[in-house]
């Protein structure tokens, strides 16, 4: 954590050694966010979608909390124009987003939601090619193709049930989250890395606070192993995970780095098969291969 949150070099002069931190950080995004998946399909019996998602937050702003007070790394004093673009992203992303992902995982398996939400990934390259003037090379068009493909064969080798209801969830979810992803962008514009995740996860969790007395009577009846789980939602995808995607994404397009994301539903499956003993489909295997094919060609310059 302690490369993730340095303060960014311009554009353009990145090292060998930059780009080994680069794709450091993007895969840790990915593993952290593809366990998420999991651990909400496993918590969403126990915590309603919005406490679940105040305590992850809640957790997760005091994790930053405790790694910016040690780094001494935040800078606090900003400009209005930042501010607004942390709590526009806060609300759309970590918290709208983290409330519509809980939900959708009530109706649907962990699989279906993390190829519905991966649908994120095109509409930022399609609205950063359009807004933020990063064009849209022939490899990130390609390469996000061949992954989405791989994304919806994952799918088809789902053997759960499908509930539109949970499938309209995600979707919204990949919305919020693409919006999200844009609103982000523009912000590390302004502030580094930490302090926008940091303060961004500060002002969802507050946006959240009027479910506090549901979440207060939902943890008193709720398994350790259902607190716990809600606990690591919060100090693993939430604080070290968009922490290290912040730090990727102040230094690299939009739409190439969200093209990574599309791993997620792979990786997803693979943290199913250890942690769950779910012995992955053929559907699930070729789909992750071309999953990292499309990735690869995005890749390319």
């Amino acid at each position: 954590m302690t490369d993730l949150i340095q303060t960014a070099r311009p554009a353009g002069s990145a090292s060998t050694t930059d780009m080994g931190k680069i794709a450091a950080a993007a895969g840790l995004a990915v593993v952290t966010w593809a366990s998420a998946f999991v651990a909400i399909r496993g918590v969403g019996h126990a915590l309603s979608p919005a406490p679940l998602a105040l305590l992850r937050l809640g957790v997760g702003a005091a994790t930053l909390t405790v790694i910016a007070v040690a780094k001494r790394a935040v800078r606090v004093r900003l400009s209005r124009k930042a501010l607004l673009l942390i709590a526009a992203y806060a609300v759309l992303w970590l918290a709208g987003y983290t409330v519509a992902l809980n939900a959708g995982e009530r109706h649907v398996d962990a699989g279906t939601a993390a190829l519905l939400v991966n649908l994120a990934p095109l509409l930022v390259a399609v609205t950063a090619g359009r807004f933020l003037g990063e064009g849209f090379s022939r490899s990130l068009i390609v390469g996000s193709l061949v992954a989405l493909g791989g994304t919806a064969i994952i799918a088809t080798g789902a053997t759960a049930q499908r509930d539109w209801a949970g499938v309209l969830l995600c979707l919204l979810a990949a919305v919020l989250y693409a919006a999200g992803v844009m609103i982000q962008k523009v912000t590390l514009r302004h502030v580094d890395g930490l302090t926008a995740i940091w303060l961004g996860c500060v002002v969802a969790a507050a946006v959240l606070l009027p479910w506090t007395p549901q979440l207060v009577g939902e943890l008193q009846v709720a398994s350790t192993g259902a607190v716990l789980g809600a606990v690591y939602l919060g100090v693993f995808p939430t604080a070290i995970g968009f922490t290290a995607w912040a730090y990727a994404l102040r230094r690299m397009n939009a739409g190439r780095l969200s093209a990574v994301t599309y791993a997620v539903p792979a990786v997803s499956v693979l943290l199913s098969w250890l942690l769950l003993a779910e012995i992955p489909t053929a559907y699930g295997l070729l789909g992750g291969v071309l999953c990292l094919t499309g990735i690869a060609i995005s890749r390319r310059r």
